[in-house]
């Protein structure tokens, strides 16, 4: 083969890989942290103020009922695996014995604190189809060795969580002193935008904001100082924080308009869980709130809907409709799916995964999905402070406008009409035990099907080592 034959070789070979870029549209995923339903304005704050978000908003399509697990760690299990916590065993954050379970009827199901190194993640698969990947922020999935996510798929990862100034970042990486957690992770992710403008790439970009401890710049927490609470949303340092997790998206959405990618790009933005509030209308925490999710009922780590359901915006331009939304029920297993179909990636052989593509939703607002419900498994211990308790033991499962919940310690059914009852004010089951039977057979159905272990009975026998002291009240203020 000549020279010019090799020449005109090379660049059909390039042609070829550049209609393939097309055809598969570069992902962002930001997943804020600890960020309530309605912690920015485009999902009904008057007081915090997200500019970009609500920009991304308009130009995209907004999930108005999209789920997350009640903390932090299993629902990055899920959003990593595709699979419910019964497969993972990940179901809170840290061990049992974080809370005083031992003073409660039931023993719960040992929990996992790493992703299973057997389990394959979206950056693995995604990767493997072509995508470079990168990673910025909050892991929480395990650290060490092959934990890290830096081993788990992603050719480039930091990750850093638990202070927002002087921060630590795995592996060790310098910055100006001073610099703000959140701006030095939109540094990163904008320079891998940059560096991989010209083949299709897999951002992940996790932020530490909004959780405690609540720290902000001083120059955006000046700019609430002086203004009036508006629905339970009143304090500056937080409205701060949400600025900054705002102003790092407008500058990830600045960037790829500059490089001229916005076109070819899928822009996901949520949260992690529902944000700290709703906690004193619940009667379990005095003193006030951190944020509130009304009208939704209580907050980060409860499975009633302020603990779940969490803001979620795509834009896909030319896809999906801008200024759209959706209010088919969603959840975290759903999104592993969704990026194997958008980066035409292979799923996994061996690992089930638990939840259905959102591509036809994306595509069309008014489009259903093939499922029939979705579900959540909790079978542990969130305590809200001394003998008071984000949860107990519970499952839920959410049908339409129907959500059934079963409290496993007495055996309680909870049943609700979200569409007429968003805050979960008025139980149905005894009023229409029918349905409350109906949904709880499904539950209980899916709960063999997916071998999802009970908590037990809390005796001496089941008891384990007794807690240290000091131990729950730690971990109770990070998760």
């Amino acid at each position: 083969m000549n020279r010019c034959s090799i020449a005109l070789l090379v660049l059909l070979l390039a042609s070829s890989f550049a209609k393939a870029s097309a055809d598969r549209p570069n992902v962002i995923f930001i997943l804020a942290d600890d960020l309530g339903y309605t912690d920015v304005a485009c999902f009904g704050s008057k007081y915090y103020e997200t500019p970009n978000i609500d920009k991304l908003a308009s130009q995209g399509m907004k999930l108005t009922r999209h789920h997350h697990c009640q903390n932090c760690q299993p629902t990055r299990a899920a959003l990593m695996s595709g699979q419910y916590a019964p497969r993972t065993g990940i179901y809170t954050v840290g061990g049992i014995d974080r809370f005083d379970w031992q003073s409660r009827p039931l023993r719960p199901v040992d929990n996992a604190q790493n992703l299973p190194l057997e389990k394959i993640t979206i950056a693995q698969t995604i990767k493997k189809a072509g995508y470079a990947t990168g990673m910025f922020g909050k892991w929480h999935l395990g650290e060490s060795g092959d934990h890290h996510p830096g081993k788990r798929g992603f050719d480039e990862a930091i990750s850093s969580s638990g202070q927002h100034f002087d921060f630590k970042t795995n592996p060790k990486t310098e910055y100006p002193k001073g610099q703000y957690l959140a701006d030095f992770l939109t540094d990163k992710a904008v320079d891998f935008i940059q560096r991989h403008k010209d083949a299709p790439f897999f951002l992940y970009l996790p932020h530490f904001g909004v959780h405690s401890p609540y720290q902000a710049k001083p120059e955006l927490i000046a700019k609430f100082k002086d203004k009036a609470p508006v629905g339970g949303h009143h304090d500056p340092t937080y409205a701060a924080m949400i600025a900054s997790v705002d102003e790092s998206v407008g500058r990830v959405m600045a960037t790829l308009d500059e490089l001229k990618l916005a076109d070819n790009t899928v822009l996901i933005f949520t949260s992690d869980n529902g944000g700290v509030g709703g906690y004193t209308r619940e009667g379990i925490k005095k003193g006030g709130d951190t944020t509130d999710n009304a009208p939704l009922r209580s907050g980060k780590g409860s499975l009633y809907e302020g603990g779940t359901r969490v803001p979620l915006i795509v834009r896909w331009p030319g896809v999906t409709q801008a200024g759209s939304s959706s209010d088919v029920p969603t959840i975290h297993v759903d999104l592993f799916p969704t990026f194997a179909e958008l980066g035409k990636a292979a799923v996994p052989e061996g690992q089930p995964l638990d939840g259905e593509s959102l591509v036809p939703l994306f595509r069309d607002s008014a489009a259903s999905l093939k499922r029939e419900a979705i579900y959540q498994h909790f079978p542990g211990y969130l305590g809200a402070g001394e003998n008071t308790w984000r949860t107990t033991p519970v499952g839920l499962i959410e049908v339409g406008d129907w959500k059934l919940m079963e409290f496993f310690e007495d055996g309680r059914l909870e049943l609700y009409n979200l569409k007429d009852d968003i805050g979960e004010t008025k139980n149905l089951a005894t009023e229409m035990p029918e349905k409350a039977k109906e949904l709880h057979a499904k539950m209980i159905t899916w709960r063999e099907e997916i071998k999802a272990p009970m908590p037990t009975k809390n005796t001496p026998q089941t008891s384990s080592e007794p807690k240290k002291k000091g131990i729950g009240k730690k971990k109770k203020q990070a998760e």
